[in-house]
């Protein structure tokens, strides 16, 4: 009886084993007919993470790379588009989330409301993220969590300061001389609801706030450029 149990219990290892290796396989596949770099979809290696921080915000403390986006985008990098999570989801479930090939979604970045910020889509590709793929095309998305649910979808102190330093640092890497917000998608500064009219997103307390944003970004810029 003993020998028969390992003997099925033998059988069962090969099986997941094979099972397992067919998911590699399947998923490998899936990346090579899609065109995905190597590095989407998975923990990175400290070699393979310091080469996409180097290409991308040095600011990022967390890294996982959607296969939700445009490899690589059609345009040069001439905006910045400023989302908000409707939440605080932690960095690392929005990252689960993104990776959902089904949900067709993703941003550049986001920022919780510690002020810490991850990468999901590398700035030379395109984030599905605004509605408008002619608009994703020209910008970096950027995801804000809240610490207000609804109202004015209020954002904490500490995201607001790493939006305005992310943004800067996006604009300084890119080529950007200045963050115009003209209150519509001609600015070099835009926001959600310029593209969708059934939403409000990023909500009234940062929408309020873009004309600072601009100028804040805007004047770091000038201060480094010195």
């Amino acid at each position: 009886m003993r020998e028969k149990f390992q003997e099925h219990r033998a059988v069962w290892l090969l099986l997941a084993a094979f099972c397992a290796a067919a998911c590699v396989v399947l998923l490998n596949w899936r990346s090579t007919v899609r065109g995905l770099p190597d590095t989407v979809g998975r923990a990175l290696t400290q070699q393979e993470l310091a080469g996409v921080l180097g290409r991308n915000s040095p600011l990022a403390s967390y890294v996982l790379l959607s296969p939700n986006a445009t490899f690589p985008r059609e345009q040069p990098i001439r905006k910045i588009t400023i989302h908000h999570m409707a939440g605080d989801i932690p960095l690392e479930r929005l990252g689960e989330v993104f990776a959902e090939e089904d949900r067709q979604a993703s941003a550049n970045y986001a920022i919780d409301g510690t002020g810490r910020i991850a990468l999901y889509v590398e700035e030379a590709n395109r984030a599905w993220t605004s509605s408008s793929p002619e608009n994703d095309h020209q910008a970096v998305t950027i995801e804000v969590a809240n610490d207000q649910t609804g109202g004015e979808w209020h954002v904490s102190g500490a995201a607001y300061e790493a939006l305005i330093e992310l943004c800067a640092d996006i604009c300084r890497r890119n080529g950007i001389p200045e963050l115009v917000y003209t209150g519509d998608e001609t600015g070099s500064l835009t926001i959600h609801k310029m593209f969708n009219p059934d939403t409000e997103c990023p909500g009234p307390y940062l929408e309020h706030r873009m004309p600072d944003i601009a100028a804040q970004v805007t004047h770091r810029l000038k201060e480094s450029a010195g």
